[in-house]
């Protein structure tokens, strides 16, 4: 599942922040992050947890202490993998999602594999999405689509 996150999370961060300036870039790596590790891992590991990301966000706050412009935009990560356990509706695996207070053990599976071909309709919408992102923002357009995989900004002269 890409589409539904990558889709979802923009639409999500650029609805409730309306802010041009974040590294949307950052944000659908954080939203992906999670699964990408679970792979790895071969299951879900600390980042499907609300541990993972809380841990992840302080240490972007202590790392970028002091350098305003660089924690701006390294927040874009933590904030892309809180929104992965929103996406993946992990918040309602409660095992999973308070982990380690029910044990130090990753029960079951990533929730998206667990979903199996109803993950079909969630990929659709993230399809949508991403297709509203591109007209919305005008990234047809060669120069803006250039500055966002340059910068992973929006236009802001199209903020409404």
């Amino acid at each position: 599942m890409i589409l539904w996150f990558a889709g979802g999370a923009v639409v999500i961060v650029w609805s409730v922040f309306r802010d041009p300036a974040i590294d949307y870039r950052l944000v659908v790596a954080g939203v992906l992050l999670p699964d990408v590790v679970a792979l790895a891992a071969g299951g879900p590991f600390v980042l499907h947890t609300l541990a993972g990301s809380a841990a992840l966000l302080g240490a972007v706050m202590v790392a970028t202490r002091g350098r305003r412009e660089r924690r701006r935009r390294a927040l874009a990560l933590p904030i892309g993998t809180f929104l992965h356990l929103v996406l993946d509706g992990v918040w309602a695996r409660t095992e999973l999602f308070w982990w380690p207070l029910f044990g130090l053990s990753f029960p079951g599976e990533v929730p998206a594999g667990a979903r199996g071909v109803l993950n079909l309709p969630l990929e659709v919408a993230g399809a949508l999405a991403l297709a509203w992102v591109w007209k919305r923002f005008r990234l047809d357009e060669g120069d803006r689509r250039a500055t966002f995989l340059r910068t992973g900004r929006l236009g802001r002269d199209l903020v409404a």
